[in-house]
């Protein structure tokens, strides 16, 4: 009967423990249908057939400007925060050496001698010179769950690289473009104060034949100083996006070399694939549901506590010493020991270690659920920031060429009619400028849309 309650017992036990040897798994009903919203129909859910996914390109392919790439490839070199994101992959990988090793028994070799003399009498000598070992096996799936714990910790800092990379490689695209767009505007207006510089002079003169008045001499002098005031502003934010580039860059600040403002950089329509995609590709939304794995293994570890902890330990070697007599030459000594320990009652620490891992394991699913719907919010809000864009340029381009057009005929009715006055000419020159500084701005818009969309779709892989 005592036979049959200790197998009752054990099985029971056994069953019970079979919870802490089962792996991660990610939860079901995650909210990936409708992740990303259609950009043309206000209430609709992006079709999920296509599964190209822009995300997954090399970030050599998506930024092809030579001189790009290689502020991108001194950023991931040198910059501060990659360098620690690649020390804490080395700690990780450390520990979870470390937490293999567990499996292994400990060793340690102490020798010991005593000199020892009664009375002045002869003096006696003893050494013990033993080997010992220790073999900790731990409570049931303890050890097992440490060590999925250690694994999901290595995943979890290079999760962290990936995030750290993906950030600087935006970060430095941003302000590339951001250069080249400044270094457009300043070269539109410029090339306009030369115009007006002209249109000063001619107004000058018309004023001394009595054509104009000298309030319109006036204005135009006006438009004039305003254009050469926006000069000095543009060039200090050149000045400070250079030196922003270079804190990226982990150097001093100094003039960053580039090239000609280029908005056809990225194809004209981008692809999102699938949401199941970002599970994979997003660094955040991979961090997030290691996360949970973490504190899933730390449910395991704390159920494991209410389990027996196994330890066998050992001991051989040579001694001379047998307790009251000295033995000369020394015998060999082995012992073994093996203690269980069962916790029984532990001032209800165990259970609410266990109903904490729990609670911080439920928080961790809810993070995870909400770090996938922002990054599904992100991707949909990069898709139609660059439709948006895209249509604005598009629009703007009609605009700007109307204008040209507006401003030609205006300088030829000035020219053979006196239909059309000079002020009309330059008012018409006015707003083809305004139109063309919208129009670089619509197309920088545009590239930083498609720079927010690779990064929110997880890309950034060499």
């Amino acid at each position: 009967m005592k036979k049959h309650l200790i197998y009752i017992i054990g099985c029971s036990a056994l069953l019970a423990s079979c919870n802490l040897y089962k792996s991660y798994e990610r939860p079901a009903e995650l909210p990936l249908d409708g992740l990303y919203r259609d950009t043309i129909a206000g209430n609709t859910a992006l079709s999920e057939t296509d599964t190209l996914n822009f995300g997954t390109m090399p970030w050599r392919e998506v930024f092809t400007d030579a001189r790009l790439q290689s502020l991108i490839e001194k950023a991931l070199t040198n910059n501060a925060d990659m360098q620690k994101a690649e020390l804490n992959i080395q700690k990780a990988q450390t520990g979870l050496s470390v937490a293999r090793l567990s499996y292994l028994p400990s060793l340690t070799f102490a020798p010991q001698g005593t000199v020892a003399s009664f009375d002045r009498m002869k003096a006696t000598q003893t050494y013990t010179l033993p080997l010992s070992a220790q073999w900790n096996l731990g409570s049931w799936g303890s050890l097992r769950n440490s060590r999925k714990q250690a694994e999901v910790g290595v995943l979890q800092t290079k999760a962290a690289r990936q995030a750290t990379q993906t950030a600087i490689i935006a970060g430095v695209a941003n302000l590339y473009f951001t250069l080249q767009m400044l270094d457009e505007q300043l070269s539109t207006t410029r090339s306009t104060i030369s115009l007006w510089k002209k249109n000063v002079e001619a107004m000058e003169a018309m004023h001394e034949a009595a054509m104009v008045t000298i309030a319109a001499v006036s204005q135009t002098k006006a438009n004039y100083y305003e254009l050469q005031a926006s000069v000095p502003q543009l060039e200090n934010s050149i000045r400070t996006a250079e030196n922003a580039l270079s804190i990226l860059l982990m150097e001093n600040p100094h003039s960053i070399e580039r090239n000609k403002f280029n908005a056809n950089a990225f194809p004209a329509k981008l692809s999102a694939g699938i949401p199941m995609q970002l599970l994979s590709y997003r660094p955040d939304v991979k961090l997030a549901e290691l996360n949970l794995a973490d504190k899933f293994y730390g449910v395991n570890i704390a159920r494991s506590s209410f389990y027996p902890n196994l330890t066998l330990s050992g001991t051989a070697g040579w001694t001379n010493s047998a307790g009251s007599a000295v033995i000369n030459p020394a015998k060999f000594i082995a012992s073994a020991i093996g203690s269980l320990v069962q916790p029984i009652f532990a001032n209800g620490k165990l259970r609410a270690n266990l109903k904490i891992s729990k609670l911080e394991a439920e928080t961790a699913e809810i993070d995870f659920r909400n770090t996938l719907l922002t990054a599904g919010q992100e991707v949909s809000n990069a898709l139609s920031t660059y439709q948006t864009a895209t249509l604005q340029q598009q629009q703007r381009e009609k605009e700007v060429s109307v204008l040209e057009k507006a401003v030609t005929e205006t300088q030829e009715l000035f020219q053979y009619s006196t239909s059309t006055t000079y002020l009309e000419t330059l008012t018409a020159q006015q707003s083809l400028l305004n139109a063309q500084l919208s129009l670089i701005n619509d197309k920088y818009s545009k590239i930083q849309a498609a720079i927010d969309l690779y990064k929110a779709l997880g890309g950034g892989r060499d």
